[in-house]
């Protein structure tokens, strides 16, 4: 999977730099431009063709929801987050309409901000590497099963599902001598943290076991192997 190429749009330059230290954090993300306003928005969106859009709502020049018609009309393959401290009911029905990934009010807590950007790498990873859609399949990509569960019953927890859940399991079973998160997440195309998450809920249903291990400059890591 090729990086995703992000914009973001906030007029506080320092809310801005925020996020983008956030972004920073995931590998699979490119910060390639901010914008202040709607004026340089359109210009970025032009220029650079982004991927993702993280869009304020009160900007100085026009209500980032007002600007959704535009962006579908001319940027139709940008996928949008609304970051906002906008509570009307109207705004998030407009923000329903025009295909907004997801909406999130500010204060926006860390965690909250995390998991959305996990998600949505997630989501992004499915979509590239199915070939054959199914109704499970479709039914994970809209988060329509709550809560999932696996063919055998057993209810996964959130931020779990069968299919990664399954090509980690896969890649688990082709190592012998044990893997790290990092060279799982390369292998299941997915980040870093997310195949952490799926280890460590292998450990606690007892499938898989983790140990520390020193590299060459003696730095621990730790290393994931089937039971």
């Amino acid at each position: 999977m090729g990086k995703i190429r992000a914009v973001i749009v906030e007029d506080d330059f320092r809310v801005a730099d925020i996020h983008e230290k956030f972004l920073n954090k995931f590998a699979e993300i490119d910060v390639i431009g901010k914008a202040l306003n709607a004026k340089q928005m359109i210009r970025i969106l032009e220029q650079k063709k982004p991927d993702l859009l993280l869009l304020d709502v009160y900007l100085p020049d026009k209500l980032g929801s007002d600007l959704l018609p535009i962006i579908r009309q001319k940027f139709p393959q940008v996928d949008i987050i609304m970051i906002t401290a906008a509570i009307d009911k109207e705004i998030l029905e407009h923000a329903l309409r025009y295909g907004v990934e997801y909406y999130l009010i500010k204060p926006v807590k860390m965690e909250r901000f995390y998991q959305t950007i996990e998600e949505y790498l997630n989501k992004s990873q499915l979509l590239q590497t199915k070939r054959d859609l199914d109704q499970d399949f479709v039914d994970l990509i809209f988060q329509k099963k709550s809560p999932t569960k696996e063919k055998n019953g057993v209810i996964l927890p959130k931020g779990v599902d069968e299919i990664t859940l399954s090509k980690v399991r896969t890649v688990l079973e082709m190592s012998d001598t044990g893997l790290s998160a990092e060279q799982v997440s390369v292998q299941i195309g997915a980040s870093r943290t997310t195949a952490r998450r799926y280890l460590e809920y292998l450990i606690s249903v007892r499938e898989c076991k983790a140990e520390v291990v020193y590299g060459v400059v003696g730095r621990p890591e730790r290393r994931y192997c089937k039971i």
